[in-house]
């Protein structure tokens, strides 16, 4: 029994060169992965730091993508950031008048599953709200840090141990005063790096001007012939345009001087057949005049 056990537990050597390439797959695609995970890590702390650091790489990814990018994301609300990638229950829940989803993308978070069940939806809620700051910092500020991200994951923590023991947890205004004051002197200490860098590269660049100023001067009467070529050429079309307009000008004066005498000439008889009708309405008003008279005697003789 033991001998017909040990030979169907046996492998053929073509089942092992199958359990070997298998094995093989495995490991690639294990490398694989974390390689994809590291370039994850490194894309999403150029481009958001803060979100990165609040709420971790893969969920703000998931968040960028599901939005299209991360404007998009920064123009969202906080109310419909907490419910992105449930969209289908949600609409489902309105559709039958049941209870709304509370999380969608968010839930994958670590915050809301160190929550009880009871405070999940509040701290989603919390959640969105301080992930649409985070996603407005990053894609509306010029400084590449992920401090805000830092000081907001730290009132997350804070509303946290305010669910479970009931800490007082800091006023915004006062965590947003730290991350400003902690900018500042990050930004002041890059700034005595920077200065001292200036300075190095002025000192290369005058002594750039230098050189390239005296080979300039050893030059200068290379391109003077060559200048001259091209100015008299400007002017000679300079030239050109001037006579151009002169002529254009006087064709114009003859052309205007012609329609004067024209308009003259019709006016001109124009006024004489005006005369002559005034002349016959004149010769007409005496006519009718001496035969109204006429009329008059013969009704007074009758």
């Amino acid at each position: 029994m033991l001998k017909q056990q040990r030979h169907l537990w046996d492998l053929s050597p073509v089942d092992l060169i199958n359990v070997q390439q298998f094995a093989q797959q495995v490991m690639n695609l294990s490398e694989y992965r974390k390689k994809l995970y590291e370039y994850l890590v490194t894309k999403m702390n150029d481009i958001a730091p803060n979100l990165t650091s609040l709420i971790g790489e893969v969920v703000g990814a998931r968040l960028i993508s599901h939005t299209g990018s991360l404007s998009n994301l920064a123009k969202c609300p906080a109310s419909t950031l907490q419910i992105l990638g449930a969209e289908k229950a949600l609409f489902r829940a309105l559709k039958t008048r049941g209870n709304t989803r509370k999380y969608g993308l968010i839930f994958h978070s670590s915050f809301i599953g160190r929550a009880s069940a009871r405070n999940k939806g509040r701290m989603a809620r919390y959640m969105a709200n301080k992930c649409s700051i985070a996603s407005r910092i990053d894609c509306y500020s010029e400084l590449n840090t992920s401090i805000f991200g830092e000081k907001l994951r730290e009132q997350v923590e804070e509303r946290l141990d305010f669910y479970d023991k009931g800490v007082a947890p800091r006023k915004n205004l006062d965590v947003m005063k730290a991350a400003i004051e902690g900018i500042t002197n990050a930004v002041s200490e890059d700034g005595d790096g920077n200065d001292k860098n200036d300075v190095s590269a002025k000192k290369s660049k005058k002594k750039k001007s230098k050189a390239e100023a005296e080979g300039e001067a050893m030059d200068v009467d290379k391109p003077a012939a060559g200048e001259d070529e091209p100015q008299t050429e400007k002017k000679k079309k300079k030239k050109k345009k001037k006579k151009h307009k002169l002529e254009e000008t006087q064709d114009e004066e003859m052309a205007t001087g012609a329609a004067n005498e024209d308009v003259k000439q019709d006016e001109t008889p124009k006024k004489k057949k005006k005369n002559k009708n005034h002349a016959a309405s004149e010769d007409v008003e005496p006519k009718t005049a001496t035969e109204g008279k006429k009329k008059k005697k013969k009704i007074q003789n009758r």
